[in-house]
C-alpha cells in the first residue's frame, strides 16, 4: 500500500522547472507545463500531477511529443479559430489556443478555439482558469485515448473526455472541472500504484463485466481488447449511463469534431497521439455589467451553500471551494505526491543528473516502493 510524502510547494515547482527544461523545453515553455502540473496536485488532483512526469517522457522518448514543434492557427473568424497542435506538448497547445481564445472575447465578446494532434494537456480547468483571471467565464474540453465504454458496449470508443467551466463569483470563484467517465485513468493508475482494489461501478473487463483490478483494466486499455472505465452514472440507463455518454460526446464534439481532428477512438494509434481540445472564453459584458453579472451568480452561490443540510452533513459546498482550500492546506503542509510518484520523481533526477536533496532534502524512498521507470 503506497503512501503519501509531502512537498513544499517552491521545491515541487523548482523540479518541474528544471526537469521540463531537462526534457529540452525553453525555460518558458517549462513555466507553463509546471504551472498545469502543480495547479492539479495543489488542487488535489492527484491523477494528473506529478504521476504524468514520467509519461511525459516516455511520450517525448517515443516520438509522440515533438519538443520543437509550435501549434499553428490553420483556420480563423473574429470569433473562432482551428489549431494544429503538430503533436506538441499537450499544455503549449492548450495554452497557446486558450490565449487566442481569450484575445477574441476581448475584442468580440466570445471567442471559441478548437484544436488538433496535440497531446495529453494536463486538467481541463487550468485553460478555463485563464480565461477567469482575465475576468471572463472560460470552458475547456479534452478527448483521450478511448477509455469511456458507452452505455450498453463492451469496448472503451470515448476517452474521459473532461469539461471545465469557470466564472467569477463572490469570495470563491466558481471553478468546476470532471471527466464524464466515474473517474480518470490517471486515478486507476493511482489505485494501482497503492495497491488498491477499484470500488464497484468504476471499470468493466474486456467482456464487459465489472472489475475491480486496476492493473487488468489498464492492461486492457492499453492493448485495446475491450472494457474500460464505465460513463458518469455506470453501465446502466436507470443510474444515468446515458447521460455520462452524452456529455463525453459533448466534449467530443467541441475537441475532435469542430477541429476535424482524430476521435477518441483513434487517438493513441498509428504511432501518434492525435488528442484534441476545446476551448471557449464568454467576456459577461455581453450580457450586461460584468459586475452585476458576478453579484447575481455569488448571490445564488451563497444560497447553495446555505440551503437545508441533509443529516449528518455539515457543509454543503459550490464548485471552486474545496479547490481554494486545498491551496491553502498544500501551502502550509506541503504539496501531497504518492511514494512511488516520488520514487519516479528521483529516477528523473539520475536521468538528468539533478541533486534531489535540492527538491526533496533527506527522503529517500523506500526500496519497496522503487520506480518501475
Amino acid at each position: 500500500m503506497g503512501n503519501f510524502v509531502y512537498i513544499q510547494e517552491e521545491k515541487l515547482n523548482a523540479f518541474c522547472q528544471d526537469a521540463f527544461e531537462g526534457f529540452g523545453f525553453s525555460p518558458e515553455e517549462a513555466s507553463i507545463i509546471k504551472d498545469v502540473l502543480m495547479m492539479s496536485d495543489m488542487y488535489g488532483i492527484q491523477s494528473h500531477g506529478m504521476q504524468r512526469v514520467v509519461r511525459y517522457h516516455k511520450g517525448i522518448e517515443k516520438g509522440l511529443i515533438n519538443i520543437n514543434a509550435k501549434p499553428e492557427v490553420v483556420f480563423e473568424t473574429p470569433v473562432s479559430a482551428v489549431i494544429e497542435g503538430h503533436d506538441a506538448m499537450g499544455q503549449l497547445v492548450g495554452h497557446f489556443a486558450m490565449e487566442l481564445a481569450i484575445k477574441k472575447a476581448k475584442e468580440s465578446g466570445i471567442g471559441i478555439v478548437s484544436a488538433r494532434n496535440s497531446n495529453h494537456y494536463g486538467i481541463a480547468g487550468y485553460y478555463a482558469d485563464l480565461a477567469l483571471k482575465e475576468g471572463l467565464i472560460g470552458f475547456s474540453c479534452t478527448n483521450s485515448e478511448a477509455i469511456m465504454v458507452p452505455t450498453f458496449a463492451r469496448k472503451a470508443m470515448l476517452g474521459s473526455n473532461p469539461i471545465a467551466f469557470t466564472m467569477p463569483a463572490e469570495p470563491y470563484n466558481f471553478f468546476f472541472d470532471a471527466s464524464t467517465t466515474v473517474v480518470t485513468r490517471g486515478k486507476l493508475e493511482m489505485y494501482n500504484k497503492l495497491g488498491k482494489e477499484l470500488p464497484n461501478g468504476w471499470a468493466l473487463n474486456k467482456d464487459g463485466k465489472a472489475s475491480q483490478d486496476a492493473g487488468e483494466v489498464l492492461g486492457n486499455i492499453s492493448d485495446h481488447v475491450g472494457g474500460g472505465i464505465m460513463p458518469l452514472g455506470g453501465n446502466t440507463e436507470q443510474l444515468g449511463s446515458h447521460k455520462g455518454y452524452g456529455y463525453g460526446m459533448l466534449c467530443e464534439i467541441f475537441a475532435s469534431i469542430f477541429s476535424q481532428g482524430g476521435t477518441s477512438n483513434k487517438c493513441m494509434t498509428g504511432g501518434r497521439s492525435n488528442i484534441c481540445h476545446g476551448f471557449m472564453a464568454i467576456n459577461p459584458a455581453i450580457f450586461g455589467n460584468p459586475e452585476d453579472v458576478k453579484k447575481h451568480f455569488s448571490t445564488f452561490l451563497q444560497e447553495l451553500r446555505e440551503a437545508p443540510k441533509a443529516e449528518g452533513a455539515e457543509r454543503i459546498y459550490t464548485h471552486g471551494e474545496k479547490e481554494a482550500e486545498a491551496i491553502e492546506v498544500c501551502r502550509k503542509e506541503g504539496v501531497p505526491v504518492i511514494d512511488k510518484t516520488v520514487a519516479e520523481l528521483f529516477d528523473v533526477c539520475n536521468l538528468l543528473k539533478l541533486d534531489p536533496k535540492k527538491y526533496f532534502g533527506d527522503y529517500e524512498p523506500p526500496k519497496a516502493v522503487a520506480s518501475n521507470y
